[in-house]
């Protein structure tokens, strides 16, 4: 980690395939921030995401993620960085066939943990943080959309990120419920997880004022505003 970056990117040219995407990106995200990301629908939202998280190389620049460098970001390093980020997408993408438990304690697996206890202690710990300790045996089909992107945002915290990518968390929510899941990724924030929320809905960024981000016309705009 830079100091105190959790997201470091300097002059760094992102491509998809070979057509150049975002041009010259400056981006710092410090620690417990909470920033939002806008743009249209191809305005290079995602790819800086896919940057951010090692699905694109950046060939250009200088970038750090999570302590990791992404200049040449090895594919056997790519697993490691991902566990200091915490990724939360609109589709919920739970295990349909398994408890709320099962979900958590396969993504633990996954990601080396071997200890019963400590995997049945986190589990509690991080269904606790998001006000659903008494669902851990349900499925998910019993859960409301709102919970079921709160059991999705535990499980981005299993392996204490340094950084939340959430990729338009409330596009599947009602107005009330998206308020929620914004409070709540404003809690973690203030707990010193840094979270980077990409997101359409200008009406929850104008109920929760924060820092913008703005990809617009190939660029990448730090401290934008909204209409």
């Amino acid at each position: 980690m830079i100091g105190n970056s959790i997201i470091k990117l300097q002059n760094v040219d992102i491509f998809q395939q070979k057509h150049l995407v975002l041009s010259n990106v400056d981006l710092h995200i410090d620690k417990g921030d909470f920033v939002w990301l806008i743009g249209q629908t191809g305005s290079g939202k995602s790819s800086l995401l896919k940057v951010i998280y090692g699905d694109i190389n950046i060939s250009s620049g200088s970038g750090h993620a999570g302590g990791y460098q992404l200049n040449g970001l090895a594919s056997k390093d790519v697993p490691f960085l991902r566990r200091k980020l915490g990724i939360v997408f609109q589709d919920f993408q739970l295990l349909t066939d398994r408890t709320i438990e099962q979900n958590l304690h396969f993504v633990m697996k996954a990601t080396g943990w071997t200890d019963k206890k400590l995997i049945a202690d986190k589990t509690m710990d991080v269904l606790e943080k998001v006000g659903l300790r008494s669902k851990v045996k349900k499925m998910p089909h019993e859960l409301s959309g709102g919970e079921q992107q709160r059991v999705v945002i535990a499980r981005a915290l299993i392996n204490d990120p340094e950084l939340i990518l959430a990729d338009e968390p409330t596009g599947n929510l009602d107005p009330d419920t998206s308020e929620e899941i914004v409070m709540l990724l404003k809690q973690i924030s203030q707990s010193g997880t840094a979270v980077l929320v990409a997101t359409h809905d200008y009406h929850i960024i104008r109920a929760f004022p924060s820092r913008i981000i703005k990809c617009e016309n190939g660029k990448v705009l730090e401290d934008a505003q909204i209409a």
